[in-house]
């Protein structure tokens, strides 16, 4: 059936037995299809470039007047003659995947492979919480500058993880051009402005280490204090105040020093084995960078020593084993809670573990070494490819971490804790 699409033509179109038809005689290939439930769409139909004969859907009757209708079918035919087919492109569109799909092929394909397991697990929280019920929806390709920009303002209550965020979607974004899922060079996270974060700077002076080293003692010797309010209802009933003193955990209490004295991460040390530690060498076996593949590097001996003390238990390659289940190493849990009572006697709220590599590497700076050698000590990343094949002089480490090695523990002690610098020391062997 040909006509005029007009209101009064679509309004008076009843439903058949079969779909119909009804094809505007102004303009060929646009027309009105009839449901045999009356429902009414304005179509376009055409031959694509390939041959094939093509049928788009422009809208529903109820909302489109013809003449807006027809200004779709119009813009689509031009589409047409120009060698697209518009019909594939949104059945393109709507099969392409999603940025949930994106992150899903993220954390499988990428992070899971090349990032640490904390990492991940972190990635993948930032993701669930904050990133995949925002973003999870939309198409990779349709996602814009505008829309990352208005997401990452929306996170403006937690900016740091906001910025993690940004991170995450960057990287899983170039991922999507590498495979072919959007074109290259239009990663919409590009130029998005991170919030401004203000860098921890905490690390412990001479006085607050010999603070932390006098609560270790009292911890591995008669045991941490108590809390108690004497105001309360209950305190009445507590044991004796010469009783109120609770032992901590002797392992994790070596731990937290090997902290210290290496500049290591807490994982690194809850994970070291036998076989990473050389005592002739005076080394142990480190990740070169976070979690990559360990590597010899020179500790100082001070570090070394609180490895001496320890007694290896039959069967377990572990320095430091569970107490129940020698198989596993320490939970990294019982060292933060350990590092919490710790850090209280110690008058050391404010300080995290993590706050104790920050102390070793500004102790270094102190020794008069340069950035590139407290890089090496904490085993930072942006080493040069070529370093992975040189052979690096230890020396200089050797200094340095004895340098800090040998203050730290006179501060542990309760001494004086004056840095020596590099020239001074060395005058000083020489002599």
């Amino acid at each position: 059936m040909k006509g005029k699409l007009t209101k009064r033509t679509v309004d008076a179109v009843r439903p058949s037995d079969t779909t119909a038809f009804v094809w505007d005689i102004e303009l060929r290939g646009f027309g009105l299809r009839t449901s045999p439930g009356g429902k009414k769409a304005y179509v376009v139909q055409y031959r694509a470039e390939n041959g094939r004969q093509r049928r788009q859907t422009l809208g529903a009757a109820t909302v489109l007047t013809p003449d807006q209708a027809r200004d779709l079918a119009r813009s689509a035919l031009h589409e047409v003659t120009i060698g697209g087919d518009p019909a594939a492109t949104r059945r393109a569109l709507r099969s392409a995947p999603t940025v949930g799909k994106l992150l899903d092929a993220y954390l499988t394909d990428h992070a899971e492979m090349h990032c640490s397991p904390k990492t991940v697990a972190e990635n993948r929280r930032l993701i669930e919480k904050r990133i995949r019920p925002i973003l999870g929806n939309y198409k990779v390709e349709a996602l814009d500058r505008q829309d990352i920009a208005r997401f990452h303002l929306a996170q403006k209550d937690a900016p740091v993880s906001a910025n993690h965020c940004i991170i995450i979607l960057s990287k899983a974004f170039n991922l999507a051009e590498e495979w072919g899922w959007r074109k290259l060079n239009t990663n919409p996270c590009s130029k998005v402005r991170k919030f401004a974060e203000a860098p921890r700077e905490r690390f412990l002076s001479p006085a607050e280490v010999q603070r932390l080293g006098k609560a270790l003692a009292e911890a591995g010797a008669s045991g941490l204090p108590w809390l108690v309010d004497e105001a309360a209802a209950k305190a009445k009933h507590l044991a004796k105040p010469e009783n109120r003193f609770t032992k901590i955990d002797p392992d994790a209490l070596e731990v937290i020093q090997l902290l210290l004295l290496s500049g290591s991460r807490l994982s690194e040390i809850t994970e070291l084995e036998w076989d990473h530690v050389d005592f002739d060498a005076g080394t142990l076996a480190l990740p070169r960078q976070k979690g990559k593949a360990r590597r010899p590097h020179v500790v100082s001996t001070a570090a070394l020593a609180v490895l001496a003390r320890r007694a290896r238990v039959e069967g377990s390659p572990w320095v430091f084993p569970r107490a129940r289940d020698a198989t596993r190493s320490i939970s990294i849990y019982v060292v933060e809670n350990a590092w919490d009572r710790l850090r209280t006697a110690a008058g050391l709220i404010d300080c995290r573990l993590h706050d104790l590599r920050h102390t070793t590497g500004t102790w270094a700076a102190r020794t008069g070494a340069n950035a590139f050698q407290i890089r090496d000590v904490l085993r930072h990343s942006g080493v040069a490819m070529t370093a992975r094949y040189a052979n690096r002089d230890n020396d200089p480490l050797r200094d340095i971490t004895e340098t800090v090695g040998d203050a730290l523990s006179s501060a542990l002690a309760g001494k004086s804790a004056a840095v020596v610098a590099l020239d001074e020391r060395r005058r000083k062997g020489r002599g």
